[in-house]
């Protein structure tokens, strides 16, 4: 079946078509959320939401704006950062035993580890460092445009300029 003819289904609210679309998407999808989240476990409970979501909210999908994966992407980055900006995930964060602090430097991962794992790889290849180190700032670790402006001691301006100009780049790698 085709895409496009399983997400016409989908949105007509077919289970068949929601279980494909969902066998297809939901280990990018939490992988995607594992790598704002940081919390195998929790990042699975936030994408079963996330399908939830979509199934709830399927008609707003609008094909004229983009594709149903990014659709999707974008909703479980979002819900993702909503997790890490919870006051409760912030405090779960605080109370981390001293084992778990040296896991996470000895298997601490940059971008270009977790690249190929998502597919990313090749839409990033060519871009400036800047702009690799927005993309992660902004998409993977959940800062906000301030923040990230902070954080690299820059003016909000330049990194929305930079961050659109990224984005351009990467568009232009998909063509």
């Amino acid at each position: 079946m085709q895409l496009d003819n399983l997400i016409e289904k989908f949105q007509e609210k077919d289970n068949a078509a929601f279980e494909t679309l969902y066998n297809m998407y939901a280990e990018n999808i939490c992988g995607v959320i594992n790598v704002i989240v940081k919390d195998t476990e929790r990042s699975q409970e936030i994408c079963q939401d996330v399908f939830v979501k979509i199934w709830e909210k399927s008609d707003q999908y609008d094909t004229s704006k983009g594709r149903f994966f990014t659709w999707i992407l974008n909703i479980a980055r979002n819900a993702a950062i909503d997790e890490v900006r919870s006051k409760t995930h912030k405090n779960q964060k605080k109370n981390l035993p001293v084992d778990s602090l040296v896991d996470i430097y000895e298997n601490g991962e940059d971008l270009n580890g977790r690249m190929d794992t998502i597919g990313l790889h090749s839409l990033l290849k060519g871009l400036k460092e800047k702009c690799i180190l927005l993309i992660d700032m902004l998409y993977f670790k959940g800062y906000t445009q301030k923040e990230a402006a902070k954080e690299l001691d820059t003016p909000v301006g330049t990194i929305k300029t930079r961050i659109r100009s990224c984005i351009s780049n990467i568009r232009k790698n998909m063509a």
